[in-house]
């Protein structure tokens, strides 16, 4: 029998411990996938924590429903070992990164291609066991996806943090030709927006980000400018260098940096919030229609809009960003690199 080797979750707010336990055998159409790779993802945190902060002493617990000991990672690469009965477009040895936003299949989301937004979803990492292990079970080949020639670290990340980026600036599209867009936060997200940012609008985008290293290294990679939010004069900075920002993406999603995103709108601009740091925002109702202002989120990506990325990064037309590769024994020491802000670009874990 193969062994299950897993980084688990045994208590909120715990460090990760290791536990061995027989892998599961697949059935029907499930496949059972050897994990190369798996990257460390923000959202790991507070799945660790068990909740969301809301602002002030407020949080969402979400912690209820999930068993102990929990598998966290949802940004998985790995082979296919072995396959159920009824599964004919998968075989052993495929290579392939897991789509892990699966939902029931059944509701209106899942009925239209929106699994990521499903309501009883079976998220791999969130609400079921993913990639802090060896070994993840995956209920359909459906969610497999042959990414040769890439990284396996690489195809890994696009699984949230690119697919993310890439859903919310796909969101932004419509505006991305009247100024740069603007980013904010250049973390794991923030890195694969900003190159998706240069392959998908062809234009260097205006980023923002409190740590001066970020800046700089995104000045290097051709941002057309860098400004720390913090800043008194950084508002208008940008105001003056665009006029008015049409497009801004907030990977932040803290009160502050919806703040800044939204005080340098133009008229009609539109901020896509993808971060999950936490806080309240709070602004006056009319100004929605006196700006013509919009704040939209979005949850990662879909099924469809996660195989689009995967080609655009096959065509080459897409740079990677700094990866860090550490052994799945280092799981902790990663996420604790993660909250205490030390990382720069994306932690993968290898098995």
């Amino acid at each position: 029998m193969t062994k299950l080797i897993r980084q688990s979750l045994t208590a909120y707010g715990a460090p990760l411990c290791e536990t061995i336990v027989d892998a599961p055998e697949p059935a029907g159409s499930e496949v059972l996938v050897r994990i190369e790779r798996c990257g460390v993802c923000h959202s790991d945190l507070h799945v660790q924590d068990g909740y969301f902060k809301l602002g002030g002493d407020n949080k969402l617990d979400i912690g209820k429903g999930r068993t102990l000991p929990f598998t966290l990672g949802h940004e998985i690469a790995g082979v296919v070992e072995r396959v159920g009965p009824d599964v004919r477009d998968a075989k052993p040895g495929d290579k392939v990164a897991v789509y892990p936003w699966i939902g029931c299949g059944t509701c209106n989301a899942c009925r239209h291609g929106e699994e990521n937004n499903c309501a009883a979803s079976r998220h791999l990492g969130i609400n079921v066991d993913g990639g802090y292990a060896s070994h993840v079970l995956v209920p359909h080949p459906r969610y497999l996806i042959d990414y040769a020639p890439l990284a396996p670290a690489y195809a890994a990340a696009l699984m949230c943090s690119g697919l993310t980026a890439y859903a919310a600036l796909q969101r932004l599209a419509d505006r991305a030709d009247r100024a740069p867009v603007l980013l904010i936060g250049l973390g794991g997200v923030g890195s694969m927006g900003f190159a998706l940012a240069r392959a998908l609008f062809g234009a260097a985008p205006i980023v923002a980000d409190i740590d001066a290293a970020k800046r700089e290294a995104a000045l290097a990679a051709g941002a057309a400018a860098a400004v720390d939010p913090r800043d008194p004069g950084a508002r208008k900075a940008v105001l003056a260098a665009t006029g008015g920002v049409y497009a801004a993406c907030d990977f932040v999603g803290s009160d502050s940096s919806l703040a800044f995103a939204t005080g340098v709108l133009a008229r009609g601009g539109k901020v896509v919030v993808t971060g999950l740091l936490g806080g309240g925002f709070t602004t006056a109702v009319a100004m929605f229609p006196i700006k013509a202002m919009t704040i939209e989120g979005t949850l990662t990506g879909t099924l469809a809009q996660a195989r689009e990325l995967i080609a655009l990064a096959r065509s080459g037309k897409l740079g990677s960003i700094p990866i860090h590769e550490r052994p799945l024994a280092d799981a902790q020491a990663a996420l604790d690199d993660l909250r205490a802000g030390k990382v720069t670009g994306r932690v993968v874990l290898t098995m």
